[in-house]
């Protein structure tokens, strides 16, 4: 099961102010997403969790998740990220101020996303351009294995 934290529904996620402590705010929800999990009779080797970037986080917040992602092992389950061609790799990408980039032009935003998860911890990541970051993978993944 992928626990992922969404604050709100689909609707009204990017509604109203965003959290002072945004990492906080999701190891808070994931945590009690965990227990009711756990209380349903599922074990941690059951469970993934995703701190579901762009699921109702600022554009300026999501930065943080990827240098603080290694607090979310503390959780004790598999991490999954999905990054792609979401709103942050759309403006992430493209020059400040301009129009943010269509999705066929979002490829470096994501490759840089998951490579910044994989050395931050993440053990699998959600990606729409999977032949070309699988190449990414396997270079973040040896980086990370020689540290």
């Amino acid at each position: 099961m992928i626990l992922m934290h969404m604050r709100g529904t689909p609707r009204t996620m990017q509604r109203g102010p965003f959290a002072r402590d945004v990492i906080r705010d999701v190891m808070t929800g994931l945590r009690e997403a965990l227990a009711r999990a756990r209380r349903a009779g599922l074990t941690k080797s059951q469970i993934l969790i995703d701190p579901g970037i762009g699921f109702g986080k600022s554009h300026a917040k999501i930065s943080r998740f990827f240098a603080r992602l290694p607090e979310f092992a503390r959780l004790g389950c598999p991490i999954v990220i999905g990054t792609f061609t979401e709103g942050f790799s759309r403006r992430s990408v493209g020059p400040p101020g301009e129009t943010p980039l269509p999705p066929s032009e979002r490829l470096p935003g994501t490759a840089a996303t998951v490579t910044a998860s994989i050395l931050g911890g993440a053990h699998i990541v959600r990606v729409h351009d999977v032949a070309e970051i699988a190449r990414v993978a396997r270079v973040a993944d040896a980086i990370r294995a020689s540290t």
